[in-house]
């Protein structure tokens, strides 16, 4: 995709008709959505957000790339420093990084009535879909990244602009970018996904990367057609009678076990809906903790959920 379609692909998908915070790591694709925002919104509606976790001998020198090219763009930029948990509470490092990351956009971008734009590519797409399907069981692990969800929206990949096309509209600009090294280090089962499963599909089929979006692309809309026949089989209510549960098909009583199951803790539950059997065989009055936070309760003939309570002495 040469610049002119790309500019006018991204002008056309929408989601930059305001102000915006852009998430700037310094990287091919955050420095191409930052110059493409400040191109479609005008530079004064434009924010950058760049964190700095100093966890890499590079990100100081990151930084300074991150500011230099705000100051070329005439973009405001915001900078985050952060420092990791240690022991225990440090947890997963990418997922530490992913949380800061997003907390410190949104709270930016909610207090400045504004968007927050990730640069995520088709290619991160396929990687996503790839890796979930590895590591997560169910439908929703081949559904993707959403190209907007509330706040958080992702430009690049409504527009179909790939790794390549952003690394292209860098060149074609003079704009500078940073590599960094983890995006290729094995230790990491992305990176593993990128350098190594990638290549092998291609292997088998040159068309492996477009035929993963396909199908992606085609079980978000059919997803959006489960999730209408779960509304209906639900009403509206919090709880179904055990008996109409039982009489659904197996396949629509999980869909509906997990929206449930989703709806009374506000979070993904995908662990429930391989609990449909027990909570269909539980004692009436009968509980079952199903995983992510979640309680099925059986009572006077219904199925409900509630939030699992936490263990005694414990916060």
């Amino acid at each position: 995709m040469d610049t002119a379609d790309a500019l006018e692909a991204v002008r056309a998908g929408g989601l930059l008709d305001g102000p915006v915070v852009v998430l700037l790591s310094g990287g091919r694709d955050s420095v191409c959505l930052l110059d493409l925002a400040a191109l479609v919104c005008g530079p004064d509606a434009v924010c950058a957000l760049h964190v700095n976790y100093g966890l890499r001998a590079e990100a100081d020198a990151d930084e300074a790339a991150c500011a230099a090219l705000c100051g070329r763009l005439g973009v405001e930029l915001q900078v985050e420093h952060v420092q990791r948990p240690s022991g225990a509470a440090a947890g997963n490092l990418q997922a530490w990084a992913r949380d800061v990351r997003y907390g410190a956009g949104s709270r930016l971008a909610v207090e400045r009535g504004a968007r927050l734009a990730a640069g995520h590519t088709t290619s991160d797409q396929v990687e996503t879909v790839l890796y979930r399907l590895a590591s997560s069981p169910g439908r929703r692990a081949l559904l993707g990244m959403p190209d907007a969800d509330g706040l958080l929206v992702r430009p690049l990949l409504r527009a179909g602009l790939a790794r390549a096309d952003t690394a292209a509209w860098c060149a074609a600009r003079g704009l500078p970018w940073r590599e960094d090294a983890s995006n290729e280090d094995r230790a990491f089962a992305r990176a593993r996904v990128r350098v190594e499963l990638l290549p092998a599909l291609r292997a088998v089929d040159p068309r492996a990367e477009a035929n993963v979006l396909r199908t992606a692309e085609l079980l978000r809309a059919e997803a959006a057609v489960l999730d209408e026949v779960v509304a209906a089989a639900l009403a509206g209510r919090t709880a179904i009678a055990r008996a109409d549960l039982a009489a659904l098909p197996p396949a629509l009583g999980r869909l509906v076990v997990r929206r449930l199951a989703e709806d009374a803790t506000g979070a993904l539950c995908a662990r429930a809906a391989g609990r449909l059997a027990e909570i269909l065989a539980l004692p009436d009055p009968g509980a079952l903790d199903v995983g992510d936070g979640a309680r099925a309760i059986v009572r006077a003939g219904s199925v409900a959920f509630e939030r699992t309570p936490p263990i005694a002495g414990r916060r």
